[in-house]
């Protein structure tokens, strides 16, 4: 119990230090908002439009809002020392690690919600399937999380941390099927298409809001839970061979 206890205060720490401050809470609100705002006007295709933009949206607001958060604040708190002061805690490191994250994905998951009470506004949600909504949007928000973990325990400084998320989020972008369905891109590039989580949460968000799936469901939850079991186990190789070893 006494594990628990302080993996919720390392977690209620991070969201008072980091996620519930106002610049962070405005950012989290504004970036969804901007990009609903972006490509409603880019598409120029009226109030119907929305339903098929907001797999996307919801998307890139919980991808970049976990991984840009996570990377930061971990590489940060390595900087200063205070990430070695946790590793020296009497807890397990997988608990420390998803303490860390935890605030990470709740963070991605309100980010992810966001646009979809905006949409309220405009469209009938009556046909959106919920449950699958919510769970994709868990997931994703959990993979990207761990994601933004391997970054940020694989780097020192934060301006690092913020290049090597880069090199990773913006060609998640163009090959997950976001912009451009993956049947419609070069074969060669297909098979990384496939190995990118974002491929499977957007399929199933898709999914879940407008009905149609290009993948199994079945098969893209499970492929997306797995890859935030081995993008948890990475990073727990890292820390324990450059940070503890």
């Amino acid at each position: 119990m006494k594990v628990w206890i302080a993996a919720w205060s390392i977690l209620a720490k991070d969201a008072r230090t980091y996620y519930l401050k106002p610049p962070n809470v405005s950012w989290g609100l504004i970036f969804p908002l901007a990009w609903t705002g972006m490509l409603f006007l880019r598409s120029a295709a009226g109030v119907e439009s929305v339903a098929e933009l907001l797999p996307g949206v919801m998307a890139v607001a919980v991808l970049f809002g976990t991984t840009s958060l996570l990377a930061v604040v971990v590489a940060f708190e390595r900087r200063g020392r205070s990430f070695e002061r946790l590793l020296v805690a009497p807890i397990p490191l997988v608990v420390l690690l998803l303490a860390k994250t935890g605030g990470a994905i709740l963070f991605g998951l309100v980010n992810a919600f966001v646009p979809v009470i905006l949409a309220a506004f405009l469209i009938d949600l009556s046909i959106v399937d919920w449950p699958a909504l919510i769970g994709a949007a868990a997931l994703l928000s959990a993979s990207s999380a761990f994601l933004g973990l391997f970054i940020a325990v694989s780097v020192r400084e934060v301006f690092e941390a913020q290049a090597l998320s880069n090199f990773f989020r913006f060609p998640m972008l163009f090959l997950c099927g976001l912009f451009l369905p993956v049947e419609q891109l070069p074969a060669w590039m297909r098979p990384l298409s496939y190995a990118l989580p974002l491929t499977y949460g957007a399929d199933l968000l898709r999914g879940s809001i407008g009905g149609v799936n290009r993948l199994p469901p079945a098969a893209s939850f499970a492929l997306l839970a797995a890859s935030c079991a081995a993008l948890f186990a990475l990073s727990l190789r890292v820390v324990r061979r450059r940070w503890i070893a």
